[in-house]
Parts: C-alpha cells; sequence; structure tokens
C-alpha cells in the first residue's frame, strides 16, 4: 500500500489538502507588504531572502469568505519553488492518504481543474488541490506583473555602496 503524505488544510472551514511534496514551508502569518495595486485574493507580498513572494489568499480565491480577515493566526504556505505562498486559515495536519481510498476527480468539476482527487477523512469529504492549478494562466499572468512591480520597487532600496555619505 503506497499512501501520500498530504497537508490537510482549513481554509474558511472548508478541509482541503495539497500533497506535502507541493510544500517548502509552512509559516506563522507575517507582516505582508500589500501595494495599492494589490486587491482580490492577493493578500499582499512577503519578503523572502529579498524577493517579494506574492500570497495569495486561497478562502477569498475560492470566494468562500472575502479577502482579509482579523485572524493573525493564519498560515501561509510557502510553495516548493518559493515563487508563490498560499494564505489559509490553518494548516491542521499531516497525514498519509493511501492511494486505494483516493478518488479522482474529473478536471470540468472544479475551476481550472485545481481539484484533482478527494478522499474522506474524519467524517469529512477533502478535496485534494493540484498547485499548479489553482490559480489560471491569467490571474498568473496578472501576479508575474506585481510581482515584477514589487521586485523593481525593493531594487530602489538596495544600497550601492559607491554614494559618500
Amino acid at each position: 500500500m503506497a499512501g501520500l503524505p498530504t497537508l490537510l488544510l482549513d481554509i474558511a472551514g472548508t478541509i482541503c489538502a495539497l500533497p506535502r511534496t507541493e510544500i517548502r514551508e509552512i509559516l506563522p502569518l507575517p507582516r505582508l507588504h500589500a501595494p495599492p495595486a494589490a486587491g482580490g485574493p492577493l493578500a499582499g507580498f512577503l519578503n523572502l531572502g529579498g524577493e517579494p513572494v506574492p500570497v495569495v489568499d486561497l478562502a477569498a480565491l475560492f470566494d468562500l469568505r472575502a479577502a482579509g480577515g482579523d485572524d493573525p493566526y493564519r498560515h501561509v504556505l510557502v510553495a516548493r519553488r518559493g515563487t508563490i505562498a498560499f494564505l489559509v486559515d490553518r494548516a491542521l495536519d499531516l497525514v498519509q492518504v493511501e492511494t486505494e481510498v483516493l478518488r479522482p476527480v474529473e478536471s470540468a468539476r472544479s475551476l481550472n481543474g485545481c481539484v484533482v482527487g478527494e478522499f474522506a477523512w474524519a467524517d469529512r469529504l477533502v478535496h485534494l488541490l493540484a498547485l499548479d492549478r489553482i490559480l489560471t494562466l491569467e490571474e498568473r499572468t496578472r501576479l508575474d506583473a506585481l510581482t515584477r512591480q514589487a521586485t523593481t520597487r525593493l531594487a530602489r532600496f538596495e544600497p550601492d555602496g559607491a554614494r559618500p555619505v
């Protein structure tokens, strides 16, 4: 019996899951920079080693709750490649999902085919998400443009070392 290490998430009261291999790290909600042009599901940018990483609020993206909220105990999931992060209410648990209990879901049943499977956990049906399908191509394109703007803005604060004091 082969299993899939899976991270269970609470997204506005809906339990979803992501393969553990897709997540680089889980962080407590840090202070995010939210530029004026940002809005909707973009919660802001996380400064990760001097690089701006966009943080998408999954509850707002999935239209489960308006963007924002005042819960300081939410979690940020940084994707494996570190180019995007997702805001969730809680990272609940790491579980092993046996392949025989994981039921595939037709891609037409969810936006952009982001739900790829489902399984039962604690008397609930859990949707397994595909990280690379959470955002549409248009959403990724817009997010990339905002990330480039944030990178340019951060670069203006780089010390050049050549200026006399």
